[in-house]
């Protein structure tokens, strides 16, 4: 089923969240709520006369509304909920668990396609304390739904839910179940109105020690109580047949799950208290949330935690330098300077890769002698044996560094270039310093505002200049990490607080 993304904002949405001492958790599960992509929605806390933190949970966000009410139980507290929304579509988030950022948007649009559909429902992902993925619930159920629920609740996550308000004229929550009350509720809605489904993750569902769903012998009770009501509704033999081998599939279900004793989660003290905080980066890392610091000393240093690099070769030995990676994007976009007489420093790689049939002569300037590809040896901060005037384009990346004095180096550029010619610059910022040929060389570190100050001043007017990094790439080119072990939106962040890279543009014009 195809979802429209591209939907404005349209009518009202209530996310209603019922919490009966789930303080602990119910921070994420609004936070999860206010991160919705789809921005016109409410959302009801209702506190089910909890006796923990919940009241000041809820009360952080000034735009949630509160709701208290004495014990009554998961039913009747959504029962409240509804009573106090005011969105024409309802979606029943639980405590614990949390929303995908675009799990509104997505089911609204469908539901504003179908208006004559009483729910759609999506799938979802089990998941951990510790922010690990058990499994992704996904069930692709096209027709026939009641049918498929009489065989069992292929739903499997209330929050995967949207409901049409216009449902709960009529229905409601049954108070009477201690559980199962939402498979309860499909049942009665798929058999009177039609329902859609489809596979998109919806909802994130909290595994924790506390989950109502680990009481096996209240869970196989409830779901055949909810079966049994059928009973009397059943209209031919196939719905029949479908309800008996729903009761065999429940029993076997829950009974393989009570032999099950491997199954534990213990919660010990030390992480109840860092619930929150694992949930926060959990959110954080599947893009729901666009900010996250951890608390002091709880910072995972992971693979970083670590006082010597991963390559010592600036990555050159795991899939290349991280910093190439903006030297040659820089030179593919001014490729068309790239032409007629060019000089390169060292050798004539990015020349012949990037000018191609452009350039009709290339010069390699190099200082030692012995390098047999150099058509000029020399320093580039002192080279007479250069005329005046005969390059339309110099490329002049990773060298100025090595140089001691590079403000003659860029002198010569400037005498040697023809009026109109190009200097192509790529300069070190944030770097580790070569351990191999360049070590006793290596002299410089760069800033792009000593780059502007020092050409503006020797070609007499400003240069384009360009910084590239941020502090994951600036962390990673120091570890010796390899390009392609980052994502390009990654590299293509651009944070000027951490330069990398510094890549310039200037222009020889005469001065009169």
């Amino acid at each position: 089923m195809s979802v429209d993304t591209s939907i404005k904002d349209g009518e009202l949405i209530s996310v209603i969240i019922p919490s009966y001492n789930h303080g602990d958790y119910l921070g994420r599960a609004i936070e999860s709520a206010l991160a919705q992509s789809y921005k016109h929605i409410e959302i009801i806390v209702v506190d089910d006369g909890s006796t923990d933190n919940t009241r000041q949970v809820a009360e952080r966000f000034p735009d949630v509304v509160y709701v208290h009410q004495h014990n009554q139980g998961l039913s009747a507290a959504r029962n409240t909920g509804i009573d106090n929304s005011k969105g024409k579509y309802l979606l029943f988030l639980d405590a614990d668990d949390w929303l995908s950022v675009d799990a509104v948007k997505k089911n609204y649009g469908i539901l504003n396609e179908h208006p004559r559909t009483a729910f759609v429902s999506g799938g979802h992902v089990k998941i951990n304390d510790a922010g690990e993925i058990i499994e992704e619930v996904s069930e692709d159920i096209r027709s026939d739904h009641y049918l498929h629920f009489l065989q069992g609740n292929y739903i499997g996550m209330h929050a995967t839910v949207l409901y049409a308000r216009w449902v709960f004229d009529t229905l409601r929550y049954d108070t009477s179940l201690r559980a199962c009350e939402d498979y309860d509720l499909y049942m009665k809605i798929s058999r009177n109105f039609p329902v859609l489904h489809h596979t998109d993750i919806i909802a994130f569902y909290h595994i924790h020690a506390s989950n109502m769903s680990g009481n096996i012998n209240l869970m196989l009770d409830s779901v055949l109580a909810v079966l049994n009501r059928q009973e009397g509704f059943l209209k031919n033999d196939e719905e029949k047949k479908a309800l008996q081998r729903g009761k065999k599939i429940w029993k076997e279900y829950y009974l393989s799950k009570n032999k099950n004793t491997s199954y534990k989660m213990p919660l010990k003290q030390k992480l109840k208290k860092l619930v929150p905080e694992f949930l926060h980066r959990r959110l954080y890392r599947m893009g729901m949330m666009n900010h996250f610091i951890p608390s002091v000393g709880n910072i995972r240093k992971g693979d970083f935690n670590r006082v010597t690099p991963f390559s010592k070769e600036f990555g050159y030995d795991r899939g290349g330098p991280v910093d190439r990676y903006y030297i040659e994007s820089f030179l593919e976009v001014n490729t068309p300077a790239i032409k007629g007489r060019v000089l390169e420093i060292g050798d004539n790689e990015y020349t012949l890769r990037f000018g191609k049939s452009a350039v009709t002569k290339s010069d390699i300037l190099h200082i030692d002698p012995s390098n047999t590809k150099a058509t000029i040896i020399g320093d580039l901060s002192a080279a007479p044996q250069i005329p005046d005037n005969i390059y339309d384009c110099i490329i002049l990346t990773q060298t100025l560094h090595l140089i001691y004095n590079y403000t003659d180096a860029l002198k010569t550029c400037y005498r040697v270039l023809k009026p109109g010619g190009v200097l192509l610059m790529t300069v070190p910022g944030i770097t580790h310093i070569d351990q191999g040929e360049w070590k006793n060389n290596w002299l410089w570190a760069f800033t792009g505002a000593s780059i502007r100050r020092m050409l503006a001043e020797v070609f007499h007017q400003p240069a384009e200049v360009n910084t590239y990094g941020n502090v994951l790439i600036a962390s990673a080119f120091l570890y010796g990490m390899g390009v392609n072990e980052l994502k390009k939106e990654q590299l293509d962040h651009n944070d000027p607080h951490y330069q990398v890279i510094i890549t310039s543009k200037s222009i020889k014009t005469v001065v009169v």
